[in-house]
């Protein structure tokens, strides 16, 4: 069965080249285009697509709102498109329900891998995007501590749940935290199940955030 992708950019050379590339795919079909956030909501709504590729800067709806949209009324994930790595809006957009990001200089092979990991259910981010997140976190953190707002939102998980959110913010895969916990890759998926709905997150990326946000892992930790 087709991953049905929706890819939505302003400008129509990306748009078109990003698409013949997932067109070429035999497991990929693009089901739609779209040069605004307004069209990307409303392509989404119309073709139910399982990835839409959403580009941040967008006319007449920005890339944020429309993600916020689509995580919102829909199952399909959201991989935002921007031309920078420093882009102001990668914090809230992950927190809209964006699945991840990708620049918009990303190699033929990264651009298809990330719609199928997408599709899959994973998250991911380009690495240079991933120190901007990582270090936005910190700031974030340190001004908490400084206004005394330091809420604990760990509580209601099961010290072995607990573990499993710290794993996957180092970045282990179901795989490695099955070995690392000696218990079977089905039980490590029920652990992320749970620790994404007792904390009300859409995701292994907002995992990710929540743990640097709580203090269970910090920058350069092991």
């Amino acid at each position: 069965m087709s991953i049905r992708v929706v890819v939505a950019d302003d400008q129509e050379l990306v748009r078109s080249g990003f698409s013949m590339i997932l067109e070429a795919q035999q497991d990929i079909e693009v089901v739609a285009e779209a040069g605004d956030g307004a069209e990307a909501v409303d392509a989404v709504r119309r073709h139910s697509p399982d990835v839409l590729l959403l580009d941040i800067r967008m006319p007449v709806m920005d890339g944020l709102e429309a993600a916020r949209r689509v995580c919102a009324q829909s199952s399909c994930k959201v991989v935002m498109l921007t031309t920078f790595d420093l882009d102001e809006y990668v914090y809230d957009a992950l927190y809209a329900g964006a699945s991840g990001f990708l620049l918009k200089d990303v190699r033929r092979d990264d651009l298809v891998h990330a719609v199928r990991v997408v599709a899959g259910g994973d998250s991911l981010l380009a690495p240079a995007i991933t120190r901007r997140l990582v270090a936005d976190i910190v700031c974030r953190r340190r001004e908490e501590a400084a206004s005394g707002a330091t809420p604990d939102r760990l509580d209601v998980l099961t010290a072995r749940e607990v573990e499993t959110l710290r794993m996957l913010a180092r970045g282990l895969s179901n795989a490695e935290i099955a070995t690392t916990l000696f218990v079977s890759e089905h039980t490590v998926k029920t652990h992320v199940s749970n620790v994404l709905s007792k904390l009300g997150l859409r995701d292994r990326v907002q995992a990710v955030i929540c743990a640097y946000e709580t203090g269970l892992v910090a920058p350069g930790s092991p």
